[in-house]
C-alpha cells in the first residue's frame, strides 16, 4: 500500500485536504491497483470516500482567442498580430518592436516587458546555462530564471499551455528573456546592425505543451525563411553542393557505425601511436568501431606550454611532434591496419582554435586577418581570426587538404566564439559569413558527415540548424560528459533530455556526447544513448572496457563485404515526455524520457520509456499506459522491462470492466543512479487452425485468438530498433505467421499471448515453423521460455550457411499452427 498526502483547492474560497490510497498485492509487471479517494470538503470538515470513475477524453476546443487573456500589461510597443497556426487546438501570434540601432562598437539595447503570464501554477524556460549551451529551469509561481531564456512555456490553472519563443539570427538581433523581479516576462534584445532593427517573438497557447511549441517553431521558420540573408553567391555555392556533393549512402554508416573519440580516451597530449595503440586494443577486444574521431589537440598551433584559449592555429596539418609524417599517413595506417574504420574525422574549432590563428603562422600568412575582441571571461582578451573576405577560401582549402589527407569528417567545436566577440561590428560581420561559409564547405566535402558543437547560441540555432533547406546536421545537444564530476552525471541525461523538446523541431540529428562505457554511471549513460536516437561515441581509455554494455547497444549487420557493428537507434528523437515538462530536477520525481521506433512500412512501432532516477533517493512511481508515445485507442500492448526482462500482461487506453486487461498502470522502483527502459509492443491478433489430432479428439479452437507482439533484439537496450518492419499477420488455413525484418543478427524474440484455455495444453513447440529467407531453421537455434519464443538468427545464419546480398536485412517468418 503507498499513501500519498495532497493539500488541494476545492474552489475559490477554501482548501481541502484528501489522501489517496493505492493498493496492489503484486509487484511489476502484474500490479492490480485500486484506488480510493476520502477527502474533508464538505460544511462539517467529516472524511468521506468519493466514488472513483474514469475520465473520457473528450475533444479538446482551440483555446479561445485573444493574447490579453494569456498575458497581462504587455507593453504597447508590440504590434500583435494573430496568425494562422499550423498545429490543432492552438491559437498564435506574432509579436514585433523595434531595437534601437548599434553605434560603433556598441550594440543597441533594448528592454520591453512582455507583461505578466496569466493564472499559472508552473513554468519551464530553456536558458543559456553559459553562451555556448542550453539547459533546463522549472519554477513555481513567480517566473524567476536567473539565466537569459530562449523558450519559456507556463502551465496554466485551467490546463493550457503559454509557450514564448524569442527569434534571433535574423537582422542581426539577439533576443531572449529575462524576468523584471516582479513576475513579469522582458524582451531584452541587442541589435548589432547599423540600423533599427526588428524584435520578434512568437507566443501560442495549446491544450498540449508539444502542439503550442511545434506552433511556434514551425512559424519561426517561415520567418527565418522569409528573411534569408545568405548572399547569392552562397546560396549557388549551397545548392551546387547539394546537388552535386551530398551522398544519402554515407548516412548510415555515419548515423548508425559505433564511433570512438579520443579525447577523454587519450587525454591532451595526443600523438598518432596513442591512436594506433587504443585502435588495436579495440580490435584484439573484437571492439569494432565504424567512425573515430580524432579530436583536440592533433593541431599545429604555437605557444606551447599556455593555455589553450592563448593558443593560434598556425598550419592545417598536423603537428609534427605527435605526427611526424603528417596526418595522411596516420589516417592511410589507420585504415590499413583497421578496415572495419569506413571514416575518420578531425576536430577543430569554428575559428580554427581556441586562441583563433596564429598571427604569424602559414595561415596568417596565406590568408586576410583581423584582430577582435573577446568579452571578459573565461574566454576574454584578443585574437587573430581570418578575415571575413577570406573566411570561404580558408575553408574550401582546408577541407580540401583533409579530404587528400584521409580525412572525410568533422566535428567543428567552439562554435559559440562568434557570439563572445565583444565589438558589434566584429558580430556583425563573422557571425553569418562563418556559419555559411562552414555549412557549404562541409556539405561540398564531406556530405552530411560533420558534428556542429557548442553551437546552441540563438543566431545559429535559427541561422543554421532550423532551416531545412539542406540534410539533417549532426549537432551536440547539451555540454559535455564529465566523468570525474559524479553530480554531472543525472544532470547530462535530464539536460539532454529537455534540450531535445526544442533540438527534436531542428533540422538537426542530437547528439547526447561521448561516454566511458567502464564508469559509475556507464549504463546510466548507455541507456540514454541508446533511447535518444541520435549516435553512440565511447571514449573509452585504452583496456578499459565493458563489453557487454557495447553488445547492448551494437548489433551485427550481415555486410556483403565483412560483419559490421552498427547501433541500435531509434528512428525519432527522444525527448521528455508531455506529462514531465514542468517538473524540474530537484523534485523527487523519475526523468521519464520517451522515443518511438516505427516500421518501414506503418504496420510497426514500438514506444521506448526510459525511466530514470536522478534525485539522491529511492524512488517508487506509477507509470501510466499513456506516458509512451504513440500508443493508440483500441490496441493492446505487452510492456517489457530492460534489463529485467519482465513483461507485462496486455494493457490498454481502453477501459472495459468485462475485460482481463488490467488497468494501465505499472508501479516501478529505483535506486539511486537506477534506469529502465520500458518498451511497449502492439499485439498483432491472427486465430491458428486446430491441428488434425486436435481436430481427431473434437477440440473446437476456433474462439482460440493469439495475439503476437515482435519484441525485436533480445539483451539489447533498445531491441525493438532493429525492427524494420512486421507485415500484418496472415491467417491462411489459420496459420499465424508474423513476419519480421531484423535489422541486424541477434536473438529475435516474439510474445505469444493466447486466450486462456482451461481444458486445452497448447503446446507452442510442436506449433512452430520458422523460416529465413524460405528456409526452415535449425530447431537449435530456436527456444521458447513462458511464452517469449527467441530466435538466434546470427546462429541459425551460419548454421545454414547463408551469404548476404546487397540488403541488410534479414527476413524472419514465424508460423504458428
Amino acid at each position: 500500500m503507498v499513501s500519498f498526502n495532497y493539500e488541494g483547492k476545492a474552489s475559490q474560497l477554501k482548501f481541502v485536504q484528501f489522501t489517496v490510497l493505492l493498493e496492489s498485492s503484486r509487484s511489476f509487471p502484474e500490479q492490480n491497483w485500486e484506488a480510493v479517494l476520502w477527502h474533508n470538503g464538505h460544511e462539517d470538515q467529516s472524511w468521506k470516500e468519493l466514488a472513483l470513475k474514469e475520465l473520457e477524453s473528450p475533444d479538446q476546443p482551440t483555446p479561445p482567442a485573444g493574447l490579453e487573456n494569456y498575458l497581462k500589461d504587455y507593453s504597447q510597443q508590440f504590434s500583435v498580430t494573430q496568425v494562422d497556426s499550423e498545429t490543432p487546438n492552438t491559437q498564435l501570434w506574432s509579436l514585433t518592436s523595434s531595437v534601437k540601432a548599434a553605434e560603433g562598437r556598441a550594440s543597441g539595447i533594448t528592454d520591453t516587458s512582455l507583461g505578466t503570464p496569466r493564472s499559472f501554477s508552473r513554468w519551464f524556460s530553456l536558458i543559456r546555462i553559459w553562451s555556448p549551451w542550453l539547459a533546463p529551469r522549472h519554477g513555481e509561481g513567480q517566473f524567476s530564471p536567473t539565466e537569459d531564456a530562449v523558450l519559456s512555456a507556463f502551465l496554466r490553472k485551467d490546463g493550457l499551455h503559454l509557450v514564448l519563443l524569442a527569434v534571433s539570427g535574423v537582422d542581426d538581433v539577439l533576443t531572449v528573456f529575462r524576468p523584471d523581479g516582479h513576475g513579469s516576462v522582458i524582451v531584452h534584445s541587442k541589435n548589432d546592425a547599423t540600423e533599427a532593427s526588428q524584435v520578434r517573438v512568437l507566443a501560442a497557447v495549446g491544450t498540449t505543451f508539444n502542439t503550442a511549441l511545434a506552433a511556434v517553431i514551425y512559424h519561426a521558420r517561415k520567418i527565418v525563411a522569409g528573411t534569408d540573408t545568405m548572399s547569392d553567391t552562397h546560396k549557388k555555392e549551397m545548392q551546387h553542393a547539394l546537388e552535386k556533393d551530398v551522398k544519402a549512402e554515407y548516412m548510415t554508416n555515419w548515423y548508425d557505425g559505433l564511433t570512438y573519440c579520443t579525447w577523454n580516451a587519450l587525454g591532451q597530449n595526443l600523438d598518432e601511436q596513442k591512436i594506433f595503440d587504443a585502435l588495436q586494443i579495440l580490435k584484439d577486444k573484437d571492439i569494432e568501431v565504424t567512425n573515430l574521431i580524432i579530436d583536440d589537440n592533433w593541431q599545429s598551433l604555437d605557444h606551447e606550454g599556455k593555455s589553450q584559449f592563448q593558443r593560434g592555429w598556425t598550419d592545417f596539418d598536423a603537428h609534427k611532434d605527435g605526427f611526424p609524417n603528417g596526418l595522411k599517413h596516420t589516417t592511410t595506417t589507420i585504415r590499413d591496419q583497421h578496415p572495419n574504420i569506413q571514416h575518420i574525422a578531425v576536430w577543430h574549432a569554428l575559428l580554427g582554435y581556441w586562441g583563433g590563428v596564429s598571427p604569424t603562422g602559414n595561415i596568417s600568412k596565406n590568408y586576410k586577418t583581423r584582430t577582435v575582441r573577446k568579452a571578459e571571461g573565461l574566454v576574454g582578451g584578443e585574437m587573430t581570426v581570418v578575415h571575413e573576405d577570406d573566411v570561404p577560401r580558408m575553408y574550401d582549402d582546408f577541407y580540401k587538404f583533409l579530404l587528400a589527407s584521409g580525412i572525410d569528417s568533422v566535428k567543428t567545436d567552439a562554435q559559440f566564439f562568434l557570439d563572445v566577440m565583444d565589438d558589434a561590428d566584429d558580430r556583425r560581420r563573422f557571425m553569418k559569413t562563418y556559419q555559411d561559409a562552414w555549412t557549404i564547405a562541409s556539405l561540398r566535402y564531406f556530405s552530411i558527415k560533420a558534428i556542429s558543437c557548442m553551437s546552441q547560441i540563438p543566431q545559429i540555432l535559427f541561422h543554421t540548424q532550423l532551416t531545412t533547406n539542406k540534410p539533417r546536421l549532426m549537432v551536440r545537444n547539451s555540454d559535455d560528459f564529465f566523468p570525474g564530476v559524479p553530480s554531472s552525471h543525472p544532470f547530462h541525461i535530464f539536460t539532454n533530455a529537455f534540450n531535445a523538446l526544442l533540438t527534436s523541431h531542428l533540422n538537426v540529428l542530437p547528439d547526447w556526447d561521448m561516454f566511458q562505457t567502464s564508469h559509475p554511471y556507464s549504463s546510466y549513460h548507455a541507456a540514454a544513448r541508446a533511447l535518444s536516437g541520435g549516435p553512440i561515441y565511447i571514449t573509452d581509455t585504452p583496456g578499459s572496457h565493458s563489453l557487454p554494455l557495447i553488445a547492448a547497444m551494437t548489433a551485427r549487420t550481415i555486410s556483403p563485404s565483412a560483419p559490421r557493428t552498427i547501433i541500435l537507434r531509434p528512428n525519432n528523437i527522444a525527448k521528455c515526455i508531455e506529462q514531465g515538462v514542468y517538473t524540474s530536477y530537484h523534485a523527487p520525481r523519475f526523468l521519464r524520457i520517451g522515443n518511438y521506433h516505427s516500421g518501414s512500412d506503418a504496420t510497426y512501432g514500438a514506444s521506448l520509456l526510459g525511466i530514470f532516477n536522478v534525485s539522491e533517493q529511492k524512488l517508487a512511481e506509477l507509470v501510466p499506459l499513456s506516458h509512451f508515445p504513440g500508443v493508440q485507442r483500441r490496441r493492446r500492448y505487452l510492456v517489457r522491462a530492460h534489463p529485467s526482462g519482465e513483461i507485462s500482461p496486455p494493457l490498454s487506453l481502453d477501459h472495459n470492466p468485462s475485460s482481463s486487461d488490467l488497468p494501465q498502470v505499472l508501479n516501478l522502483a529505483l535506486d539511486v543512479k537506477g534506469w529502465n527502459i520500458l518498451t511497449a509492443y502492439p499485439l498483432l491478433s491472427s486465430s491458428p487452425s486446430p491441428s488434425q489430432e486436435e481436430k481427431n479428439k473434437n477440440i473446437n479452437k476456433n474462439n482460440t485468438n493469439i495475439e503476437i507482439a515482435i519484441l525485436g533484439l533480445l539483451g539489447k537496450l533498445s531491441g525493438a530498433a532493429a525492427v524494420v518492419g512486421t507485415p500484418a499477420l496472415e491467417q491462411q488455413h489459420g496459420d499465424g505467421r508474423p513476419d519480421a525484418e531484423p535489422d541486424a543478427e541477434t536473438e529475435l524474440a516474439t510474445e505469444a499471448e493466447p486466450e486462456p484455455e482451461p481444458e486445452t495444453h497448447y503446446k507452442w513447440q510442436d506449433h512452430i515453423l520458422a523460416t529465413i529467407r524460405g528456409r526452415v531453421v535449425p530447431m537449435s537455434s530456436v527456444s521458447v521460455v513462458g511464452k517469449v519464443l527467441a530466435l538466434d538468427v546470427e546462429a541459425a545464419w551460419r548454421e545454414m550457411g547463408l551469404v548476404a546480398g546487397w540488403g541488410r536485412e534479414v527476413e524472419v517468418v514465424v508460423m504458428v499452427s
